[in-house]
């Protein structure tokens, strides 16, 4: 399947464009510094597998924050509801995404959501798996089945450079550790997170993948189910309540459907039984999110009514 331009969508992507000028790229991960902040582009995948774009929508960018969605459906299938909520909650939190206050103030000391640093690394520590090489195999192939593309692999830059700089993830580890919210070698923790991070693909893709949430857990083009209903419900609901950082109430207002992005400039976002929506736009707001992005949806939601409220 392809995508096919759009000359409305194509229409909006150059009146928001201008809007990437306002931020920034994210650069306390040195990799991502490197990208075009005016870089914007999108992809819509539609339940009859119709997909339109605008902008070079086949240019590649890591999933940061938005993997800790996937992981967490992961998670849940190799774990199950009890096992995950017993160490992670399931509450909103206004916070910044990578703050470890919560976790010396909360009793039991546990994160509040797998959407923040903490929660994220908790869950990719619950993946199954003998050793780290294992996990990544798994993580990688479930990826893959939900965009479709046995190829999708990562940046290894991106990896490297968050590895080499990632002293509060690695403090959040260990804090957690002490109270035995996690298991097992940190480092491997670590290198695991950060490939999982670092995994890289196109809106096309991301939009695919929007589009199994989107079904429930249906693969679009086969109707095979990818991710069992109660899972995939879990997950939407998590990028509802806390997917946009520590703006989603806003967000919620303003566009009204389950996304998650990441400070790639990367955002998927996910029309019940409808549509699933891949958005690059590398210039981020000052909650990290990416602010052409948001912009897009923003003129998306009012214009085709993609609200679920």
């Amino acid at each position: 399947m392809t995508c096919e331009s759009n000359a409305d969508l194509q229409e909006i992507v150059d009146e928001v464009r201008s809007i990437a000028e306002e931020g920034k790229v994210a650069d306390y991960i040195p990799a991502l510094s490197k990208v075009d902040k005016n870089d914007l582009s999108v992809a819509i995948y539609e339940r009859n597998n119709k997909c339109i774009f605008a902008g070079d929508y086949k240019n590649k960018f890591t999933l940061q924050s938005i993997s800790k969605v996937l992981i967490l459906a992961l998670a849940l299938q190799d774990r199950g509801i009890d096992y995950v909520f017993d160490r992670v909650g399931m509450e909103p939190t206004g916070d910044p995404f990578n703050s470890i206050s919560k976790l010396e103030t909360s009793i039991p000391s546990k994160p509040l959501n797998p959407m923040i640093n903490a929660g994220a690394l908790a869950v990719t520590n619950m993946i199954k798996g003998e050793s780290e090489r294992e996990k990544w195999d798994r993580i990688l192939q479930f990826v893959g089945c939900l965009a479709n593309n046995k190829q999708i692999s990562y940046d290894l830059e991106v990896a490297n450079s968050e590895l080499e700089t990632a002293f509060l993830n690695r403090a959040l580890c260990y804090f957690m550790k002490q109270h035995k919210v996690i298991h097992g070698d940190i480092e491997e923790l670590m290198m695991l997170y950060t490939k999982q991070c670092a995994i890289e693909m196109n809106c096309f893709q991301l939009a695919r993948i929007g589009a199994v949430f989107a079904l429930n857990g249906l693969d679009p083009e086969t109707g095979e189910r990818l991710i069992p209903i109660h899972i995939a419900r879990i997950c939407k609901t998590f990028m509802v309540t806390c997917g946009m950082y520590n703006a989603s109430g806003e967000f919620a207002i303003k566009v009204g459907i389950p996304a998650k992005s990441g400070v790639s400039g990367g955002i998927l976002g996910v029309v019940p039984e409808k549509y699933g929506i891949g958005i690059f736009g590398p210039a981020l707001d000052n909650k990290g999110n990416s602010i052409a992005g948001i912009k897009l949806l923003e003129i998306l939601t009012k214009r085709y009514n993609f609200s679920i409220f």
